[in-house]
This record gives C-alpha cells, structure tokens and sequence, in this order.
C-alpha cells in the first residue's frame, strides 16, 4: 500500500513540473506564432475571389 502513495507523490511532482514548464514556456513566447501573419497576406486574394465567386452564385440563383 505504501507503493501507492510513492507513485502518487511522484506522479503529482512529475505533473507539477511539467505545468511549471508550459507556463514558462507561454509566459516567454514559445507559442507565438509568428509566421503565419506575414503568409497570411499571400493568401487573402484567393479567398476573397472564391467568396466573390460564390456570393455571385448565389446571386444569380436568386435572380
């Protein structure tokens, strides 16, 4: 019985420690992305001419 509370303070320890690391690691910008703002705009005209071409669809649809 006694293994049981060992393995429970450890895994409590061992969780702590990965928590700590996540918090760290957000507070020092790991997860900023900051790729995907300067591709962003090589992609806007793509979408904005398939919204284009669906909003005329429907356009004449309802015509």
């Amino acid at each position: 019985m006694s293994v049981i509370y060992i393995l429970l303070a450890v895994s409590v320890v061992v969780a702590i420690f990965f928590f700590a690391a996540f918090v760290i690691a957000v507070r020092k910008g790991q997860y900023d992305d900051s790729y995907t703002p300067s591709v962003r705009m090589l992609f806007e005209d793509e979408v904005v001419k398939k919204k284009t071409k669906e909003s005329s669809k429907i356009i004449t649809k309802t015509d």
